[in-house]
């Protein structure tokens, strides 16, 4: 069953780098006590994903923030190294949280999985954003198959 606005994010364990080394944090803890923006990607240097989805995200979190964003997370069905990597590619920096979901398990517990085996990528997320407030799905945008539009930043600034 797919997440849906007013369900709480599922109970996970999600991972990404930081200075000090891999953080290990349930999901929960992360999305507790603030609002988070979170978009998903199907991968890590996909064409859209690293022409247009991470570059839109990097580009506005100031403005996203400044409309009440606390965290602006991207996450997708790579591991939490290959995540850091792609995003200080991007320049995201502070500007972003980058989460790994190496095995799915956020994504398959949100009811987003697109199976990608055929083009030899696995089980991937699909694209979509959504506003995560104190762990309750508050908003959810998820692009129909091979779009990219109403997850962009662009069109949650205009949302928030």
């Amino acid at each position: 069953m797919t997440i849906k606005i007013g369900d709480k994010v599922p109970s996970v364990t999600l991972r990404y780098v930081t200075p000090e080394g891999v953080k290990a944090v349930p999901s929960e803890e992360f999305f507790a006590g603030k609002k988070v923006a979170l978009f998903a990607l199907p991968g890590a240097y996909t064409r859209t994903c690293s022409s247009r989805h991470l570059p839109g995200y990097v580009t506005n979190s100031a403005a996203l923030k400044a409309k009440g964003i606390d965290t602006v997370a991207c996450l997708s069905a790579n591991d939490h190294f290959v995540m850091n990597a792609w995003g200080q590619e991007h320049g995201a920096g502070d500007k972003l949280v980058m989460l790994g979901d190496g095995s799915c398990e956020f994504t398959e517990a949100m009811g987003l999985t697109v199976d990608r085996r055929e083009a030899g990528m696995g089980m991937r997320s699909q694209r979509y954003s959504m506003i995560v407030d104190n762990g309750i799905v508050t908003a959810l945008h998820v692009e129909p198959s091979g779009e990219y539009g109403v997850s962009s930043a662009e069109a949650m600034l205009e949302r928030l």
